[in-house]
């Protein structure tokens, strides 16, 4: 007879694990199962070297270092960890448990968290043609996996958003010169942030739309286009970082028969989705006020594995506090 798990959580990013460490906390059987080969999600496969500033008690970390921690931290609680495993479809048993079909063997589960972020994602790429070699040599990228690459070298970042506002004060003290251009004044990131850019030597190309990308000998031509005007302006620069967000496939949650808004699923101040015994959270999820931070998705992970613990054992009493837990 297969394994049953308390709780099955799909996603392994930084919600995901806090949420199989407070389940481990509240000594729930629990296991972690994620498409990646490594644990960290989004986080660590997309912005590894990005600074980490909304965890409470961390003036400041970078993404790997945050997914080092939680995974050194989970270590206390050892749950099965099944990586490279994409889930494909939540039978409910009729004993009112799930079934989880995966492209390995299938999970069978008692209740379900779901925090898979963005789900299946895509970066937002540029909207005009350009010569595909200068993705292939690096020249242009949609995130960076290691800041050393860019000291020394005229770094441009087209973007607008907090990770735009992040790379580019992460990369000022080691690059040679670094350009942000955004298409309106005002940029979308932490108003700290952004008050630290432009206290800073980054400069800033607003509000301008690029334009074209250009070869120029062994540097990149970045023509830019003044919005609402003709007026054109040509940067050289080394390498260029398109930060303009992603794109989320919300088609497997539907297949999953979750209620959904937009691209994120619907839940209530509980976590719970439409589907008994399935819960959200993080980034995959929507409610009135949400906020898409890494510190909501960890207050969402203890209402999410407590609901979840009090419909799978309905009798038994469970602390409320951690240090109750460590006693």
């Amino acid at each position: 007879m297969a394994h049953k798990y308390d709780l099955l959580i799909i996603g392994g990013g930084p919600v995901g694990l806090f949420a199989a460490y407070f389940a481990g906390m509240r000594n729930a059987d629990v296991a972690i199962v994620e498409s990646l080969p490594q644990l960290g999600g989004q986080v660590a496969a997309l912005f590894p070297e990005k600074n980490i500033y909304d965890v409470g008690g961390i003036p400041g970390i970078k993404a790997k270092d945050l997914i080092k921690n939680q995974v050194t931290q989970l270590q206390a609680f050892s749950p099965k960890i099944f990586l490279e495993t994409s889930v494909k479809d939540i039978e409910e048993t009729p004993d009112g448990d799930y079934l989880v079909q995966t492209n390995h063997d299938p999970i069978t589960a008692r209740a379900i968290i779901i925090a898979i972020g963005n789900g299946a994602f895509a970066p937002r790429r540029l909207a005009f043609d350009y010569d595909p070699q200068l993705d292939h040599n690096g020249t242009v990228d949609y995130f960076i996996s290691d800041l050393e690459a860019c000291r020394g070298k005229k770094i441009a970042i087209a973007g607008g958003g907090d990770s735009a506002v992040d790379y580019a004060l992460a990369l000022e003290p080691i690059a040679a010169q670094v350009t942000i251009i955004h298409r309106r004044d005002q940029f979308r990131g932490l108003e700290s942030s952004v008050t630290k850019m432009q206290n800073s030597s980054v400069n800033i190309k607003t509000p301008f739309l690029l334009n074209s990308l250009a070869q120029a000998d062994d540097q990149l031509a970045v023509t830019l286009k003044r919005v609402k005007t003709n007026d054109l302006e040509t940067l050289l620069v080394d390498k260029l970082i398109v930060n303009y967000g992603f794109t989320a496939d919300s088609r497997i949650l539907r297949q999953w028969g979750l209620d959904l808004k937009g691209v994120k699923v619907k839940v209530n101040t509980r976590m719970e989705t439409n589907r008994p015994k399935i819960y959200a959270i993080g980034d995959a999820v929507d409610y009135e006020g949400k906020l898409d931070l890494i510190a909501t998705g960890y207050g969402e992970a203890p209402i999410a594995v407590t609901t979840a613990l009090q419909a799978v054992y309905p009798d038994k009493i469970r602390p409320a506090h951690s240090t109750s837990l460590f006693n």
